[in-house]
């Protein structure tokens, strides 16, 4: 099926989109050039395969993880699983419990092999990248499940992997945040274990952003947009998103209380298809007595942290390094004050 798509058929230009004049001006060129891509089942694999690929890095020998299969959920198959460690490091350390994202349809853990590599030697912490089973395959709760075993293991050998188990938190972008998200309530929930912090970039959290009778009028125009989103969360779900039996283990918009989460960092741009969802999150965990920081870019879409050479993506990396290393208890004399940008 695959040999008889024409990717110029599947690339299109975007058509003038309504929000084209709000885009930060260095991000605008990048936006002019993204091809409209409707993320079908038919597409997937290709996408799989050609939009989630590793990233190569020159430096990445500095930063190799040891790869690991560790035990899954009851019945199911085993995780994979990437440890990083700086290699001078002594002494247990703390941890971030990292997983990728992908619309809970594609990426792999490998994907972020370079970006995680070098924040932890930057960081002087350890990452433990997730490898979980991906829908529609997999629909829930086969990801967060797997990041459940995931959490398990590396608790379970933390001595042997010099991580101070009191330490690890949870990290992810996208899909990944609201896995991360959705982690982090099922941890509190089960009582086995806990977090130190949850660290949510432009996470996807809400299902019923796909049925919103009043879509915000500007965001979700590049990159991820809403028919991607809904075939994300119909992916996940096995179903049609909106629905009354919504899990918060799925999404965790749909938790009735955030209380006894983690402190917790959340980054999102104005632009972004979930920074509704994100805001909403933001308010509920602060009414619910979590400390939270919680930022805002102007002028920014989906993903605009991953440019290179843009000033608003440089100050989102450096805001977000110097979070982390305050959750992670890193050198704090050197990080910004707490806030909302």
């Amino acid at each position: 099926m695959l040999d008889r798509i024409n990717p110029a058929e599947i690339f299109v230009p975007m058509t003038q989109p309504r929000s084209r004049h709000l885009v930060d001006p260095e991000l605008q060129p990048l936006v002019d050039m993204m091809p409209n891509v409707p993320l079908t089942a038919e597409l997937l694999p290709m996408m799989r395969t050609t939009m989630m690929a590793p990233v190569a890095d020159p430096t990445a020998a500095r930063f190799e993880p040891t790869e690991h299969m560790v035990p899954g959920p009851s019945g199911a198959p085993e995780v994979g699983v990437l440890v990083y460690r700086p290699a001078a490091a002594s002494g247990p350390l703390p941890c971030i419990l990292h997983i990728h994202g992908g619309g809970f349809v594609a990426g792999t853990a490998a994907m972020m092999a370079a970006s995680l590599g070098q924040m932890i030697a930057a960081l002087g912490c350890a990452a433990v990248s997730v490898d979980y089973r991906l829908a529609p395959e997999h629909p829930y709760p086969a990801a967060v499940e797997d990041c459940y075993a995931a959490l398990a293991w590396t608790v379970a050998h933390a001595d042997e992997l010099g991580i101070d188990p009191a330490r690890i938190g949870v990290m992810g972008e996208s899909a990944g945040g609201g896995l991360a998200a959705a982690l982090a309530l099922l941890v509190r929930d089960r009582g086995e274990y806990s977090f130190a912090f949850q660290h949510l970039i432009y996470p996807m959290l809400d299902d019923r952003t796909c049925v919103a009778a009043d879509p915000h009028p500007f965001a979700g125009e590049y990159l991820w947009t809403a028919p991607n989103n809904r075939f994300g969360w119909t992916s996940l779900l096995g179903a049609a998103p909106g629905g009354a039996d919504v899990s918060p283990y799925a999404a965790p918009a749909r938790a009735e209380s955030l209380e006894g989460l983690p402190a917790t960092f959340i980054a999102t741009g104005a632009l972004d298809l979930f920074v509704e969802e994100n805001l909403e999150y933001a308010r509920r965990l602060l009414r619910s007595g979590v400390p939270v920081e919680l930022h805002v870019y102007p002028g920014a879409i989906h993903g605009f942290d991953l440019a290179p050479n843009i000033a608003l993506s440089e100050t989102a990396r450096r805001i977000r390094m110097d979070a982390l290393r305050r959750q992670l208890g890193q050198d704090a004399q050197e990080s910004t004050p707490q806030g909302t940008s």
